[in-house]
């Protein structure tokens, strides 16, 4: 990260903070996981492939364009860059992607091959927007694919189609998620771990 950049190194410290507190609760194991965050030049702040999320340093964040091409030589984003740099694309709003790893996100995305329908849970309203527990929070589920182009074209499809949408999950993979700030994201990935957790509950008093 540019040291001369004074908003940039903020944001890469709060991404170096979210890496530590995911980490913590075993949500991005080895050196899974990435994340990112908008500047306010278009460019995005988003973490350098292959390192370990919990150790993240302020070198370890580096900086893509709007297309997520890297703009600093020599240094390679995370192979997912596309989808952190589609998503901010479409949300105007959105400051923060989060992908995390976690044991409830990846099994939840097994169990449920098309989408994962969250109803009638209080938690519910930690999602900016929503007001009431009365609500239907649809959460996508997209075939794991090593081309990451063509998977991120079948997000934005589906974006296309589909709204509101908070967050999305890649089979057997992990959950992608964002919000206004870092903050928030963090927010709407806590409130979803806790959601697949209770579903993932509820499957297993179901089949007792």
């Amino acid at each position: 990260m540019d040291g001369n950049n004074a908003e940039g190194r903020e944001r890469a410290h709060e991404l170096i903070r979210a890496g530590r507190l995911l980490y913590g609760r075993g949500w991005v194991p080895a050196t899974s996981g990435n994340f990112s965050a908008r500047l306010s030049d278009g460019r995005i702040a988003i973490t350098v492939s292959g390192r370990h999320k919990g150790e993240l340093e302020e070198a370890d964040i580096m900086t893509v364009d709007s297309e997520g091409r890297a703009t600093e030589a020599g240094r390679r984003p995370s192979a997912e860059t596309l989808l952190h740099a589609g998503l901010y694309k479409r949300f105007a709003d959105a400051g923060a992607v989060l992908h995390p790893h976690s044991v409830n996100a990846t099994l939840i995305s097994r169990l449920f091959p098309e989408q994962v329908q969250l109803a009638g849970y209080e938690l519910l309203k930690a999602f900016s927007g929503i007001t009431t527990h009365e609500t239907c929070l649809v959460v996508p589920v997209f075939p794991n694919d090593q081309d990451v182009q063509r998977l991120a074209d079948q997000v934005d499809a589906y974006l296309d189609r589909h709204t509101p949408v908070y967050g999305y999950l890649i089979a057997g993979h992990g959950l992608y998620v964002w919000g206004a700030t870092v903050s928030e994201a963090l927010r709407h990935a806590e409130a979803f771990d806790f959601l697949f957790e209770c579903e993932l509950r509820m499957q297993g008093l179901e089949k007792r």
